[in-house]
């Protein structure tokens, strides 16, 4: 049996509450409509349908968009060889669904982290604490609208800290400039507009030439 007949039968199980299968690049995934039972849908796919392997939870900040976060669960089957990806929403007024530390045990710290870093919270977790972060930092590091350089906070002993020194650094992007790729940090040197002359960036004559002295914007050609 394959993934997406195991998606089907997923579907089969639980109707409406699941969305139709999706196909990318040979990877099935299923969207669960309703958060609150994501608990039972993973409980089946584990007990039933043979994923007994949580590979890994994420979560996604679609921000501006309502429901704000996505949580995404990856799950693979030892008998079946089979891999099979879950998604569900939250609101960002709520930022809660239950727990699957019931289905699988592993699920434990990859909650942990996903409310350290997106504060999205998992009801009936077993230890729901910060797993990166402080106790009682004020701040969720992953958030998209949590800037790049930090923000100052109380650290307990240890006094204050300050935005991260990341001025011209590799993941800044410049101001000004005559095209949005002079400003891509990811094809310049940190200490200097020029473009870093990797293999990835020796294939991209396009990425080159816009950076050559008088060259046209690639998008006036």
């Amino acid at each position: 049996m394959n993934a997406l007949e195991l998606a089907n039968k997923l579907i089969a199980r639980f109707g409406e509450l699941l969305s139709a299968a999706t196909e990318f690049r040979n990877e099935i995934t299923l969207t669960a409509l309703d958060s609150e039972r994501i608990q039972e849908v993973c409980n089946y796919a584990k007990n039933t349908l043979g994923f007994d392997y949580l590979v890994d939870i994420s979560s996604v900040d679609n921000y501006g968009d309502d429901p704000r976060f996505t949580v995404v669960y990856e799950l693979y089957g030892y008998s079946h060889h089979c891999h099979l990806r879950l998604k569900t929403n939250v609101g960002e007024e709520k930022s809660e669904l239950p727990t699957v530390t019931t289905v699988w045990r592993t699920a434990d710290w990859h909650e942990r982290e996903i409310y350290d870093m997106m504060g999205i919270r998992f009801r009936g977790h077993p230890d729901l604490r910060r797993i990166l972060m402080w106790e009682g930092y004020p701040y969720f590091p992953l958030r998209k609208d949590f800037p790049l350089a930090g923000k100052p906070s109380d650290l307990p002993e240890v006094a204050f800290t300050q935005p991260a020194p990341l001025e011209g650094g590799p993941f800044v992007t410049l101001p000004g400039g005559k095209d949005a790729m002079a400003r891509e940090p990811r094809v310049r040197r940190p200490d200097s507009e020029s473009v870093e002359t990797i293999s990835r960036l020796e294939r991209r004559t396009d990425i080159r030439k816009a950076h050559e002295p008088d060259s046209p914007s690639p998008h006036t050609r």
